[in-house]
């Protein structure tokens, strides 16, 4: 998605906890584009590091026009098999990180009259077995980029929601989803996403051609939530999770 923004001419700065990480990342993305990305490290769930980053990107380029609340952590279990500090911790990362950024943020996207995009999925639509962490964090994203919308809207900052379906070559797809067997003709569109598909909406959403587009959420997943099913046989999977533990990556 930055890398999206920056092919139209935005420079950017990255945020994350690991700063070697984030210093080549941002290396590939400026040799990628042309355009200067700068990382600043910071872990979202710690506001006053956000601040420094913030900070940091100001000093740097002297305003803020967008901002992308992409923060996630995620794995597979179920409620039974679910420790309070795991679910804790994605509601940390997702939803606070997502409020927090917002709030280190805010000041900067009034002056600008800029534009927030937050990352949600479209887990929650439905009752997703071994989801019910994320399916929450995530709710909430939407619940609050919707308030954040009629909330700053008369001081002219757009907040939408990009909810990715399955894409292919990511984190999520390679170790949290059951795709053996799964054939390009089970979307609707005839393919998996690609990751240029969510940069493309994030494009959209940040130009002036959805300048009157606000408190959305837009799921990018060529029409999938409308045949999706749970992956793993059901109800043997929540009744006996040791039964699918060799169908998933990383094992329960």
């Amino acid at each position: 998605m930055t890398e999206g923004i920056m092919r139209h001419g935005a420079s950017a700065a990255i945020v994350g906890r690991k700063l070697d990480r984030l210093t080549e990342s941002a290396k590939e993305l400026s040799q990628a584009t042309g355009q200067t990305c700068m990382p600043a490290q910071a872990d979202v769930r710690q506001p006053h590091q956000l601040k420094e980053a913030v900070a940091k990107t100001i000093e740097k380029f002297g305003r803020i026009d967008f901002v992308i609340c992409g923060a996630a952590g995620n794995f597979l279990a179920t409620i039974d098999g679910m420790s309070e500090n795991a679910f804790k911790t994605v509601m940390e990362i997702d939803t606070m990180g997502t409020f927090n950024t917002i709030k280190a943020t805010l000041p900067h996207l009034r002056a600008s009259r800029g534009a927030y995009i937050h990352v949600s999925t479209t887990l929650h639509y439905k009752a997703t077995p071994y989801q019910v962490h994320v399916s929450a964090a995530k709710a909430g994203i939407d619940a609050l980029s919707a308030v954040l919308a009629v909330e700053e809207g008369p001081r002219g900052v757009r907040s939408n929601v990009v909810a990715p379906g399955p894409i292919g070559n990511t984190e999520g797809m390679s170790r949290l989803s059951n795709q053996a067997g799964r054939k390009d003709n089970s979307y609707p569109l005839g393919r998996i996403g690609h990751l240029q598909d969510v940069a493309n909406a994030a494009v959209f959403l940040f130009s002036d051609a959805a300048s009157y587009i606000s408190g959305q959420v837009l799921p990018v997943d060529g029409g999938w939530e409308h045949m999706r099913t749970f992956q793993l046989p059901y109800p043997e999977a929540v009744l006996d999770p040791d039964s699918v533990k060799h169908m998933i990556k990383p094992r329960l």
